[in-house]
């Protein structure tokens, strides 16, 4: 009886044990399947990147024949004479991008920190949405309504005061008539970087641990002092990487900037004046250009914006890095 009993409870045993095995093939097989996934998508991703590199450089490869270097810092754009150069649109791209993350950044960080650690969780509710709704505006409107509305203001209150005030500098000079200009097209492209820096970086503020920020409210630290000490140190990598969002946002914009930013060719010092930005330049030109030596400049500017986007993201992943272990130094 104890012999049949024995065994009778033995053969439960190698079933669970074929289950157990099975489960952990088909883990392995889970794991391997997940791996193979994840790496055809980085796979992909590469692969795009590299294909529009070259199709982008492939294009350039005539003007880049023709122009050399000199290109970058030539300011003479004249496609019936086949005479371009990049050197206006590169100093119009950099600066209204400047402009507007130097306005954007530190409003939009601040609009994260009220949404996440300040504001009542009712009215959080009801900001965030309003301020994410704002990426959903396409660029077309958003320019639209810059041409319609937001120029005439710039031009009839904020470029006057900002000229009386700080007119001795000379980005401040003469408000320009039109109110289109490079001040306005940071303007816009502050509207636009605003939703994708505010909301990373409110995310980022939730994801502090809350006890770390009630120890040093415990210690006597003040609200200020624990955004400060804790928060902001804990997160400094990442709000550079939602910057660079931003910026790159910035960069790239065409449409909204071709509308209020005036087109035009020279630089300036004021940043009341007319200028011009390497995307809006394509965006205008490509559908009619000229010659094939034309097409190949636009495509020039094309392989000059790459450039540019590749060197911001390097600088900024080191910056992040440099202000990451400095802020886990701190902790």
């Amino acid at each position: 009886m104890s012999t049949a009993a024995s065994s009778g409870g033995a053969l439960p045993r190698p079933r669970a044990a074929r289950a157990a095995a099975r489960r952990k093939r088909f883990d392995r097989l889970g794991d391997r399947a997940l791996f193979g996934v994840c790496l055809l998508a980085a796979a992909i991703a590469a692969l795009v990147i590299v294909a529009v590199i070259y199709q982008v450089v492939d294009g350039a490869s005539p003007a880049i024949s023709e122009f050399g270097l000199g290109f970058v810092t030539e300011t003479t754009w004249q496609p019936n004479f086949d005479e371009f150069g990049a050197g206006s649109l590169i100093f119009g791209t950099l600066v209204s991008s400047f402009f507007a993350l130097l306005i954007g950044g530190p409003l939009a960080i601040a609009i994260g920190l009220f949404l996440s650690l300040l504001a009542p969780r009712g009215v959080s509710s009801v900001i965030s949405p309003l301020v994410e709704m704002l990426a959903a505006i396409p660029s077309v409107i958003l320019g639209f309504w810059g041409l319609i509305v937001l120029a005439p203001f710039v031009r009839d209150h904020v470029e006057p005061t900002l000229h009386d005030t700080l007119g001795f500098i000379p980005i401040f000079g003469p408000p320009e008539a039109t109110g289109l200009s490079v001040f306005t097209a940071s303007l816009i492209l502050t509207i636009m970087m605003i939703p994708i820096i505010a909301s990373i970086s409110r995310d980022l503020f939730l994801a502090v641990p809350r006890d770390v920020q009630d120890g040093a409210s415990a210690l006597g630290a003040t609200r200020w002092e624990v955004v400060r000490g804790v928060v902001l140190p804990s997160t400094t990598s990442g709000i550079v990487a939602a910057s660079l969002l931003g910026l790159g946002r910035a960069l790239g914009e065409a449409i909204a900037v071709t509308q209020v930013i005036g087109a035009g060719s020279e630089i300036q010092a004021s940043l009341f004046e007319t200028g011009d930005t390497l995307a809006a330049r394509i965006a205008n030109q490509f559908p009619g250009a000229l010659t094939e030596l034309h097409i190949a400049s636009l495509f020039y500017l094309g392989a000059i914006l790459l450039v540019i986007g590749l060197i911001t993201n390097l600088v900024a992943q080191w910056i992040g890095r440099r202000f990451g272990y400095q802020g886990a130094a701190v902790r």
